[in-house]
C-alpha cells in the first residue's frame, strides 16, 4: 500500500536551520564511513597541482607574476567547482533510493535537505582547501599579502563552492539519475572552469572569447582570490565576486527547493 508524504507545516528558522544542521551531519558522517568518498575526491584537485605546475607550467607566461602564485587560486576554486558536482550526484542517489521520500515524510523544513546537502558541501571543501594550501606550499606557491588576506580568500572560495552547491542540486534533482547527473554536470563545469583565468590569463585567449572569459563567475572569483594572496587592487574583485555569489544562490535555492517539493 502506497504511503502518501502528509504536508509538511512551515517551521520557524531556528528549527529549519537544527533541521538542516542534522542532515549535514548526516552527510558528513558518510565521509567517515566511506573514506574512499573523500580520498577520491582530494586526489583529482593534487593531479591538477602537479600537472599545471610541472607539465604545463613551462609553456605558461604571466608578465610579473611567477606562474605558480597564479595557478593556485584558479585552482582553488577550480576545486569547489568539480566538488559542487558531488551534490548533483548524492542527491540523484538519494532520490533514486528513496531516501527524499522517507526525509519528504518527516516533519522538517522542505529546504533543510537541500541546506544540509550544501552545508556538508561546505565542511568537505574546508577540509580540500586546507589540503590544497599545503600542496601549494609543497610546490613553491607563497602568499604576498598576509594572514587575513589568505583567510578572506579561502572564505570566498568557500562561498561561491556553496553557490555552485545549490545549482547542481537542482540538476540532480532535475535528472534523479546519479550517472546522468555525472554526465549532465561535466557540460555545465567544463566552460566555466576552462573558458576562465583559472589556469591561464585571459589575454591569451581568442578575442570573441575574452567577453565571456573575463565576466563569468569563476573568473571573477579566481581574479578576487589572486588579489587577496598577491596584492594589489582587491576591493572591486571581491565585490564582483559576491555579487555573483548572491546571484547564483538568490537564483539556484528556490530552483532547487521546487524540483526537491515536485520529485519527492
Amino acid at each position: 500500500m502506497a504511503v502518501t508524504a502528509r504536508p509538511v507545516p512551515r517551521r520557524p528558522v531556528t528549527g529549519a536551520l537544527s533541521d538542516a544542521t542534522a542532515i549535514a551531519i548526516r552527510y558528513l558522517i558518510a565521509y567517515r564511513r566511506v573514506p574512499q568518498l573523500l580520498v577520491f575526491s582530494t586526489i583529482q584537485p593534487v593531479i591538477f597541482v602537479l600537472m599545471f605546475r610541472y607539465v604545463f607550467g613551462g609553456a605558461v607566461r604571466v608578465p610579473g607574476v611567477d606562474y605558480v602564485d597564479y595557478l593556485m587560486p584558479g585552482i582553488f576554486v577550480q576545486t569547489v567547482v568539480f566538488g559542487a558536482m558531488g551534490a548533483a550526484i548524492g542527491l540523484a542517489t538519494d532520490l533514486k533510493s528513496g531516501l527524499l521520500e522517507r526525509f519528504r515524510s518527516l516533519p522538517m523544513a522542505p529546504s533543510a535537505v537541500l541546506a544540509g546537502r550544501t552545508f556538508a558541501d561546505t565542511g568537505r571543501n574546508v577540509f580540500v582547501a586546507l589540503l590544497m594550501t599545503a600542496v601549494g606550499f609543497g610546490v613553491g606557491w607563497r602568499i604576498h599579502t598576509n594572514l587575513l588576506g589568505y583567510l578572506a580568500a579561502i572564505g570566498l572560495v568557500l562561498l561561491f563552492g556553496y553557490a555552485l552547491s545549490w545549482v547542481f542540486a537542482s540538476l540532480g534533482l532535475a535528472v534523479g539519475d546519479p550517472e546522468t547527473a555525472q554526465a549532465a554536470a561535466f557540460p555545465l563545469m567544463a566552460p566555466l572552469v576552462f573558458a576562465s583565468s583559472a589556469f591561464v590569463p585571459v589575454a591569451s585567449m581568442p578575442g570573441w572569447l575574452q567577453v565571456f572569459a573575463e565576466h563569468q563567475p569563476v573568473s571573477v572569483t579566481a581574479s578576487a582570490v589572486r588579489a587577496l594572496t598577491l596584492g594589489g587592487p582587491t576591493a572591486w574583485y571581491v565585490i564582483q565576486a559576491i555579487l555573483w555569489v548572491v546571484v547564483i544562490v538568490a537564483v539556484a535555492a528556490p530552483l532547487a527547493v521546487r524540483r526537491y517539493r515536485r520529485a519527492v
